[in-house]
């Protein structure tokens, strides 16, 4: 009976794996998708490209300001029941979206999928450790880091793909067949939520979760806004302040300070915000120095850029293994070293190296990045409460989602700035050059400033 009862439970697991695999690739095409049809989108609504531009923003800001509160929410009232309420909302919303007659309406319809994305990208790591043994977590975490990567990679060719040969409309409404498929697998692979132990719904911290949300919506939306968006910023900290005191007095907090204090989860989600605002910079300033620079047209820019999640990709199920096999914080260490070599030689990259050299260095960080977000995940979650999974998954994500962010505003204004001109469009090639390596030299202080993070906690968990 015995290998039956195996190979039934190896069954369950491979099932449980494949829908989490799968919602965690429709939440990453939910973000990488939509970019390449905002010309379409431009045209069919006659709007600007500010704009259009909320198609995207509204997803991202939905995300950002809701997935630490669904997390905890998933923790209380059942992760399995939330998350497929996540992917029923991502699929209606899409299908909305699709048919949507205004560009408002498909703004809307963006923001109430966001909603659903927030779910899926803050339950699916919070399942691992209850579908895989301890000692196979790190094979888990790079599958569902390789399914992500996946998903960012084929976002902007399938985007582009259908955008072309059917419209901007099936973009969205494709993700309803593939939602189902997600759907019928996460109702038929993971595990019935068990009978909910502790406060309940009726005691989630409502307030926290409004002042947590404002803080990282006005955060988010000051980042993306023109000017600077300094009033924004003004009231992020003013609510930021106010969810601090609010956590402080409430008798079950949305977070836990303690909880920080207890884990590794602190020193993980801030390192992986730094490591997130450096490998958005890859995507924000790399297209600018290809093209500018190094004179490649527009489908030679997307296959070299292309490099880099494909790399991810194929780095993500071998770095779990590594994680399960030489421990997750070694690991952690050698994904940030590699990311810091790749930095430092984009910041002294001579515009004679040409596209092998830009490569190797895009290649060297990448592989870093997927090394790091692997075992940082296996580390992190390992040391967590089973009911505080939810909370935990959505922090790191949200960590993530930060760095992006951050990365988008703040590295692009360094890029400007060591460009000299905030018209990259029309700066000449050797200033796009000098652009590029004042960013990868913030960038690589960023790393190093991680790595110091690390190995501070390191050093302070030895002494203890």
């Amino acid at each position: 009976m015995k290998p039956c009862v195996s190979q039934s439970h190896r069954g369950r697991t491979r099932l449980a794996l494949a829908s989490l695999s799968a919602t965690t690739m429709l939440s990453s095409l939910g973000i990488s998708s939509v970019n390449i049809a905002l010309p379409a989108l431009s045209e069919a609504f006659d709007a600007s490209f500010p704009q259009v531009q909320w198609v995207v923003l509204s997803y991202l800001l939905a995300v950002t300001a809701l997935i630490v509160g669904i997390g905890r929410l998933g923790d209380m009232v059942g992760r399995r029941r939330l998350l497929l309420v996540g992917i029923t909302l991502f699929i209606a919303a899409s299908v909305a979206g699709g048919l949507a007659s205004s560009l408002w309406v498909l703004v809307t319809a963006r923001a109430v999928q966001g909603l659903g994305g927030a779910a899926m990208m803050a339950l699916s790591l919070s399942f691992v450790g209850e579908v895989v043994p301890k000692d196979r977590t790190g094979r888990a975490m790079g599958l569902l880091g390789t399914m992500s990567a996946v998903g960012t990679a084929l976002g902007p060719s399938l985007g582009g793909f259908l955008v072309d040969a059917l419209g901007w409309r099936s973009l969205l409404l494709v993700n309803g067949p593939l939602g189902l498929v997600a759907l019928v697998l996460a109702v038929r692979g993971l595990p019935i939520d068990d009978r909910v132990a502790g406060p309940g719904p009726a005691h989630f911290d409502r307030a926290g979760w409004v002042l947590l949300a404002l803080t990282l919506a006005a955060y988010s939306t000051a980042m993306t806004a023109e000017g600077g968006g300094v009033g924004l910023l003004a009231v992020a900290a003013v609510a930021g302040v106010l969810f601090v005191r609010t956590e402080a007095r409430a008798p079950d907090p949305l977070v836990s300070l303690e909880l920080f204090r207890q884990t590794a989860l602190g020193v993980g989600m801030a390192a992986s915000a730094l490591v997130s605002t450096v490998m958005m910079a890859t995507l924000v300033v790399g297209p600018f120095y290809l093209s500018r620079t190094l004179g490649l047209d527009a489908s030679s820019v997307g296959l070299v850029v292309s490099a880099g999640p494909v790399v991810a990709a194929l780095t993500g199920f071998p770095a779990g293994r590594a994680a399960d096999r030489y421990g997750a914080r070694r690991v952690v260490v050698t994904g940030l070293l590699m990311i810091l070599a790749g930095a430092v030689a984009l910041s002294a990259l001579p515009e004679e190296a040409g596209v092998p050299g830009y490569v190797a260095a895009i290649v060297t960080a990448t592989a870093g990045y997927a090394l790091f977000q692997t075992a940082n995940n296996t580390e992190v979650m390992a040391d967590i409460p089973v009911d505080r999974r939810g909370l935990v998954s959505g922090g790191l994500s949200l960590s993530r989602n930060l760095g992006l962010i951050t990365g988008a505003s703040t590295m692009g204004a360094v890029f400007a700035l060591g460009a000299g001109t905030a018209d990259l469009a029309a700066a000449p090639p050797e200033a796009v050059a000098a652009g590029l390596r004042a960013t990868f030299l913030v960038a690589a202080c960023l790393i190093s400033t991680a790595l110091a993070v690390v190995a501070g906690f390191r050093t302070s968990s030895a002494c203890r």
